[in-house]
Order: structure tokens, then sequence, then C-alpha cells
């Protein structure tokens, strides 16, 4: 009695189960390895229908149970093999279309950086020497002989046209900075920092054993906007007194360690609303880089760049180390006396 209440309740499980894997054809668009497996449940419901029959002492040919559990067995074995198919198949699409979404953006991204380039250029060898021309007139203009009012109005033109120069300079350079172009990533990087550290009450402090190396071109870019957009963020919305960063080579890895004494924020909340995580986030990920940030509510935050540059280093020669060196002392003399002049106004 016992062996036919299971028989029962074993063919009810397999009809309802047959009745949900037919019902599911249509979802699957007919594959083949579902229609096997329907095959399989079919013919294992008739075998349960068969084995209640012989239980009540009704005969049932061997030959049949077994061409039965010969068709299942062949139903799901030529199913597995094909669903193991068609896992790696998924698998290599998968991997085609996050190889596919990577160049796309890396397109994007260097079509964004040649349009900067250009609007740069634009910028600095049209509107700058008109600027510089109308400097020079005025500059010579205030060394004749006039009264007092006009004297002040010529002086605060003159000061006028030397900020936009100034804001010129600077808007060509945060489009495209000649300085990363020219002399790599390290001092692109602590470029910036001096241009930064001039127009805030906030102390960046930068480290770095990189003596000059270059790097593949979308590397130094994606790397360089990266902290730009970090120290930005920082001194945006985190109100720090202190960012402290370190970009290092160890190995085939170039690491960057970026900390703040910010207010902190949730990450997650963060990189779902904006602030640019997303941006740099994706953008790493054309590198095959790893991004990672953590922080909390009144403790700061903290991010941590590693990126493989094995086969993209170009190590630089000394002529341009030695320019290098030039161009950084003029920055920072530049900055200066920016400071010194905004000084000189507010008194």
């Amino acid at each position: 009695m016992m062996v036919k209440v299971l028989l029962y309740v074993a063919i009810i499980i397999q009809f309802i189960a047959m009745y949900y894997a037919i019902r599911l054809v249509r979802a699957t668009k007919y594959n083949s390895i579902w229609i096997l497996f329907i095959i399989g449940f079919v013919v294992l419901a008739a075998e349960r229908v068969l084995q209640l029959v012989m239980s009540y002492g009704n005969h049932v040919s061997v030959w049949a149970m077994v061409w039965m559990d010969i068709v299942v067995s062949v139903c799901i074995s030529i199913g597995v093999v094909l669903l193991d198919k068609l896992i790696i198949y998924i698998d290599r699409l998968n991997n085609h279309r996050q190889m596919t979404d990577k160049r796309i953006l890396t397109a994007v991204l260097r079509t964004e950086e040649r349009t900067r380039a250009n609007f740069s250029k634009e910028l600095h060898d049209g509107l700058g020497p008109l600027l510089s021309s109308a400097k020079i007139s005025l500059s010579a203009l205030s060394r004749g002989e006039m009264d007092a009012s006009r004297r002040e109005l010529l002086d605060n033109t003159l000061y006028v046209v030397e900020e936009a120069v100034r804001s010129l300079r600077e808007i060509s350079n945060n489009l495209s900075p000649h300085v990363l172009s020219d002399f790599g990533l390290a001092r692109g990087i602590q470029n910036f920092i001096d241009r930064s550290s001039s127009l805030h009450n906030v102390k960046i402090s930068f480290a770095t054993n990189l003596k000059g190396d270059r790097y593949d071109t979308d590397i130094e870019v994606i790397m360089y906007r990266v902290v730009c957009e970090l120290i930005t963020n920082s001194l945006k919305h985190s109100g720090c007194s202190d960012i402290r960063l370190s970009l290092s080579t160890t190995g085939d890895v170039l690491e960057l360690q970026y900390s703040d004494n910010g207010r902190g924020f949730n990450p997650q909340a963060i990189m779902d609303c904006g602030m640019g995580l997303s941006n740099m986030n994706s953008r790493i990920n054309t590198l095959n880089g790893v991004f990672d940030i953590a922080s909390a509510k009144g403790k700061g935050m903290r991010a941590s760049v590693k990126v493989n540059v094995r086969g993209a280093v170009r190590p630089a020669n000394d002529d341009e180390s030695q320019r290098a060196e030039r161009v950084q002392r003029l920055a920072a003399q530049r900055a200066q006396q920016r400071a010194e002049r905004r000084q000189h106004k507010v008194k």
C-alpha cells in the first residue's frame, strides 16, 4: 500500500514538473536543450505510470522499461553536453561584450581628449595673443602722463586684462595640460597640485617614486584625470584641510593612494548619484585596473587605484627631466606671483 501511495505522489510531482517545463518552452524560444529535458520529463512520467500499473499486478514488458530508461539517459546526457557548450558560449559572448564596451569607452575618452586639446589650442593660439597684445598696449599707455581718475581706470583695466590672460591659461591648461603631455604623469599631477594649492587653503602632500618615466598616453591621461577629480571633489565637498596622495610603481603595477580628512560620505550612495566616482571607475576599467574607495561619515575618505603597466613604460631622457624641472620652478613662481597679486588687490 505504501508503495502505491509513493508512486501516486511521484506521478503527481512528475506531471507538475512536466507541465511547468512545457509552459517554459516559448520563453526559452524552443531551445533544443530545453526540449530534450521535456522529453526526459515525459518519459519519466510515463515510466512512473507503468510502475504504478505493475504495482497492481499487471504485466509490463521489461524491454519497455529498459527503452524508457535509455531514452531518459540519452536526453539528459545530450542536454547536459549542450548546456555546457551553451554556458561556454554565453561566457564568450559576455567577454566579447565587455571588450566591446571597453573599446567604445576608450574611443569616447580619446575623442574627448582630442576635443579638449583642440579647444585648448584654439584658445591659446587665438584668444591668447589678442589679450597679450591688449595688455602690452595698456602697459604702454600707463607710462604716459594722466590724471588720477584716468590712471585708476587704466590700472583697473590692466588688472582685468591680466586676470583674463591668467584665466585663459588656466582654462587652456585644464582642457589639455601641456605639462602632462610634455613631461609625464608625476609632473602633470604636481603642476595641478601647485595650482590648486594657490587657490585653496588646503595642504596637499604628494609623494612619488616615478623618476621621469613615461607611460602610454591612455594611462597617463586617465590617471591624471582621476587624480584631478579626486582633488576637486575633496576641495569642493569634503571640507578637508589636508590631502595626501602617493603615486608609485612596484614591479609592473602603478599604484595611487589618496586620502583626505574631510567629513566623509557613503561611498555606494555617492557612486550611484554623482561626484564623478562612477566615471572614474569606468575610466580605470578601460585600463583593466582596480578602483577602490572607502569612507564613513566624519572619517574622511581613502581611494586606491592599481593599474598594470607591463609593456607600457617609456623611459624619459635627461633633457626632458631638466626641462620638467625648469617648468616646475616656473609654475611655482607664477603661482606665488598670483597669490601676491591677489593679496595686494585685497589690501
